[in-house]
């Protein structure tokens, strides 16, 4: 392209390159924020950077844009993105392998399951050693029955089940369901804190697993700090795009890295997830 070109061809260049984006790749979802608010951020960065006046979209200048499944706001690490014809693929990403670390704290449980609500019962734990947390451990691996948090994001009519809960409204606890644990590991401890490392199918909750591992001990814990580590074939260290890194230039590059390790499934192909209550969250 000519230097003297005007600088709109040069942002109809960057739009074509953003609005031709297709697959999956990862970013790091940092603590605090929602996936959805990471989700949009992102979106947002992306349009910007291609010249595109979000409130003039046409309807063939739609970005499509989505993640396969929600990590709580308290926790950080890989949130996979779907952009394109990517987004048909995010459900595999719902059924497939996750891991975490995450940090639990014996003696204290909360409303949320986490550091982020009230607490609502304290325990002694001096009596928990070590070797009662490693054999407690094997409980809670293979197939196994778990109950998810209230504060969740399932819904009930249509709601999240962490929306009615913060209006106040009554409710009920959803049913035990078969998740799926295919490691556990205790990485320190150092009482009231405890290191765990899990991979896991899709459903479950580290935070239901650390209540259920204070309860199983005679006494009550809660999750202090949770990273997803891996989700399916992505991890934190190799694919999760930072913040910086939010660009048309480094997403097509990791798009173009990421291909090699997806399954040569038609994207068009519709996979039931595990559990109906889950979704990959899409926005256009």
């Amino acid at each position: 392209m000519a230097a003297g070109e005007a600088g709109g061809a040069v942002l109809g260049t960057a739009a074509e390159r953003l609005f031709s984006l297709s697959g999956l790749f990862a970013v790091y979802k940092p603590k605090g924020p929602t996936s959805a608010g990471v989700l949009n951020l992102l979106k947002e960065r992306l349009l910007a950077e291609a010249g595109v006046q979000t409130n003039e979209n046409k309807r063939n200048q739609v970005l499509k844009i989505g993640h396969g499944g929600t990590l709580d706001s308290a926790a950080a690490g890989v949130l996979v993105v779907g952009i394109g014809k990517g987004t048909k693929m995010l459900r595999t990403m719902l059924a497939g392998s996750k891991k975490y670390t995450a940090i639990g704290m014996l003696g204290k449980a909360t409303d949320t399951l986490d550091a982020t609500g009230k607490v609502t019962e304290e325990k002694p734990y001096d009596q928990v050693t070590k070797g009662d947390l490693e054999n407690v451990l094997q409980k809670f691996t293979g197939q196994i029955m778990q109950v998810p948090p209230l504060y969740s994001a399932l819904k009930k009519d249509g709601e999240r089940l962490s929306t009615l809960m913060k209006r106040g409204e009554a409710v009920e606890a959803k049913p035990a369901r078969p998740v799926r644990v295919y490691s556990l590991s205790l990485q320190q401890f150092q009482p009231p804190l405890f290191t765990l490392d899990v991979e896991c199918g899709g459903g479950f909750y580290v935070r239901s697993l650390v209540s259920d591992i204070g309860k199983e001990l005679s006494t009550c814990a809660t999750v202090q700090e949770l990273t997803r580590t891996k989700q399916g074939p992505f991890t934190l260290e190799e694919h999760a795009l930072h913040e910086d890194k939010w660009t048309i230039d480094e997403i097509a590059r990791s798009l173009e890295h990421c291909t090699a390790l997806l399954p040569r499934e038609a994207p068009h192909k519709k996979l039931k997830t595990e559990h109906p209550g889950e979704t990959a969250v899409i926005c256009e």
